[in-house]
């Protein structure tokens, strides 16, 4: 199936840079454009593509409200992976509250976006891993974890192991392969997570799992997403 992407960005040269490299990828094709916040709304509405990706920093409507305008419609059914220059915690916030599947910055290598975007197709969240690890720095010098967080007892091994990794920023591919297992495996055991801790969503389960102060118990996997030897176990 042929993902089709919509680029929101106001210059041009980013725009045709990013086409560019949509145009490589056999299973992605540039749907349209948009130069500011309000074509960027009636652009979506118009074409439907399946993932636009949108600037924050545009003129007329910015990047945060056209999503906001975006997603608030029952019928839409686009994703929208935020970019920007500007790590700010107020942009990462209401581009959560609002729905994003994605907010990452400009910096992301092409090949990483391109990923992004398949991930945002799936519907899973992703963060650039900058902004997590910063916010989960603050989250760690000003909260302090309670001693024991209300239900996590009640999750498997294999549960707890899948937390710490959404808690990195990893996206269920990258999970399923470094555990070994398949994607629905993963998106099982997310759904037990979730339902088991009371969460509403991957982002509430990265906010627990920061609040609670569980990041720093086991290192980050090496090699994720890149073969890791822990391939061929089994899931228990």
């Amino acid at each position: 199936m042929t993902l089709r992407v919509l680029i929101a960005d106001d210059h041009a040269m980013f725009r045709s840079g990013l086409r560019a490299v949509l145009d490589t990828q056999a299973d992605l094709m540039c749907a349209g454009e948009a130069a500011d916040g309000r074509a960027t709304v009636s652009e979506v509405l118009r074409l439907r593509p399946d993932v636009a990706i949108v600037d924050i920093r545009m003129p007329r409507l910015d990047g945060l409200r056209a999503t906001e305008a975006i997603l608030a419609d029952p019928a839409n059914t686009t994703k929208v992976i935020l970019l920007t220059t500007y790590d700010q915690d107020a942009y990462v916030h209401r581009a959560l509250r609002a729905g994003a599947s994605g907010f990452l910055l400009k910096s992301l290598p092409p090949e990483e976006l391109i990923a992004a975007i398949r991930v945002a197709a799936r519907g899973d969240t992703l963060i650039d891993p900058s902004v997590i690890r910063r916010l989960s720095s603050r989250l760690a010098d000003s909260i302090a974890p309670p001693p024991t967080p209300a239900g996590l007892d009640l999750l498997t091994p294999r549960e707890h192991e899948v937390l710490l990794l959404l808690a990195q920023a990893h996206s269920n591919a990258a999970i399923a392969e470094y555990l070994g297992i398949g994607d629905e495996t993963v998106k099982t055991h997310v759904s037990r997570i979730l339902t088991k801790l009371n969460l509403r969503d991957r982002i509430h389960a990265v906010s627990y799992a920061h609040l609670h102060g569980l990041i720093g118990q086991e290192p980050a996997p090496p090699g994720l997403g890149r073969g890791n030897p822990r391939r061929n176990r089994r899931d228990p």
